[in-house]
């Protein structure tokens, strides 16, 4: 007997690219072996499609809300708040939310320079340490501090301002900061507590132990993506679809959490190059037991685009399609069921720019019970652009459930 559909989302953040010398003119995704998503895409449906739509900025957070089926336009209030759902923390209407980056700023000419937006990619262990004596030093009053994993954090402002100018970490690295800091209303208060956070880091144990060690110290704390907590529909109430998501990023698990998703903990999932992608993909199947809709975020190839390595970046992407891609969709043929499932990068990382960029991403879907080829050869961006293409990213959703109950409610 069959059982009933489902539906699957797998996201390789930031494997989107452009054409590079190095690999005669081809992207990583081509250079990449990916049999499984070139097999999929031979089957299926491909093309690209805008998860960054015009006037925002190129993030996570805008292209993963996109992918989920929500109008930035309407649901984005900043990346801090879907971050604070994913721990736990309660927000007021009142409060702001940050992302909260422990960096590393190093001296040059009497001025700060963004020598790492992840701090070494510090452990969450020796972070939460740090985490701690800074909630412990400065927090108690309109300031809060919580942890997070490895070199993200979150900073709550009790009735805070938000009408703030604040940039990524990721997209500084190497240049003086002075010019990123903090801007517009609030930015005094802001600029006071990062000061007070340094003097606190300066000689902090975890950070006399690393400079031992030769790691970089996770010298500065970097405040930003804030907002107030959105108001979101579920997919349930959406689409009549319960499910699970699966992710070692704070902000994924936040978005899924206000769209009604169950977040999944995984033993060994880092949000880093080291992550267990088939521990993910383990945990995916099992989640889809008890539900119908399975968003699986990883987060690899985008770091590794952040740090400008080629290899480490091919090599995630031939782990996500192998050890994710593969696996679930073998899993997901050995249980009998039938699904859709939709392959995505959420947005383009170039890796000479090691920066998000807000160009259209290739997509694929593939329906298990065929009736769906487009004579496609393979997954790529250069691909896709023989595919359908979509300028509204949020409207992707749709065209996964289509045909098949799935009704969607704004």
């Amino acid at each position: 007997m069959q059982r009933e559909r489902k539906y699957v989302i797998l996201v390789g953040d930031g494997m989107a690219d452009r054409p590079l010398e190095e690999l005669g003119g081809r992207t990583p995704l081509e250079a990449a072996r990916t049999p499984w998503m070139d097999q999929l895409a031979k089957g299926g449906e491909l093309g690209l499609v805008v998860t960054i739509p015009q006037g925002f900025p190129p993030g996570s957070e805008i292209a993963n809300l996109s992918i989920l089926g929500y109008d930035p336009a309407l649901y984005y209030t900043g990346r801090g708040p879907l971050e604070a759902a994913s721990i736990g923390v309660e927000l007021a209407p009142e409060d702001v939310a940050f992302r909260c980056n422990l960096v590393t700023l190093r001296p040059s000419d009497g001025r700060w320079v963004m020598a790492d937006y992840s701090a070494g990619h510090i452990p969450s262990e020796e972070a939460r340490q740090i985490i701690s004596d800074l909630e412990a030093t400065l927090g108690g009053g309109p300031f809060s501090f919580f942890p997070g994993v490895g070199y993200r954090h979150l900073l709550i402002w009790r009735r805070g301002r938000d009408h703030l100018e604040t940039t990524p970490p990721h997209d500084i690295m190497g240049r003086e900061v002075e010019a990123y800091l903090p801007r517009g209303e609030g930015a005094k208060e802001l600029l006071e507590l990062i000061e007070a956070a340094r003097e606190v880091l300066e000689g902090h144990p975890v950070n006399r132990r690393r400079s031992r060690q030769g790691k970089l110290p996770a010298n500065s704390i970097w405040p930003w993506g804030q907002g107030r907590k959105p108001r979101m529909p579920t997919l349930q109430e959406r689409y009549g679809l319960r499910g699970r998501v699966v992710a070692a990023v704070d902000l994924i698990k936040g978005i899924g959490i206000y769209a009604g998703l169950e977040p999944i903990q995984v033993p060994g999932a880092t949000g880093w190059l080291d992550t267990d992608y088939r521990a993910k993909a383990d945990y995916g199947l099992e989640a889809l037991e008890q539900g119908e809709l399975l968003y699986l975020h990883v987060e690899a190839p985008d770091e590794a685009s952040h740090m400008g390595d080629l290899e480490e970046k091919i090599r995630a992407i031939e782990r996500f399609d192998q050890d994710v891609v593969g696996r679930v969709v073998e899993g997901m043929r050995k249980k009998g069921w039938s699904f859709r499932l939709m392959v995505i990068t959420d947005h383009s990382t170039p890796l000479q720019l090691r920066t998000h960029v807000a160009e259209p991403v290739p997509f694929l879907i593939y329906d298990s019970s065929g009736g769906s080829s487009g004579g496609f050869r393979a997954f790529s961006e250069r691909e896709a652009e023989r595919g359908i293409f979509l300028k509204e990213g949020f409207r992707l959703l749709d065209r996964l459930v289509q045909g098949d109950g799935g009704t969607h409610q704004e």
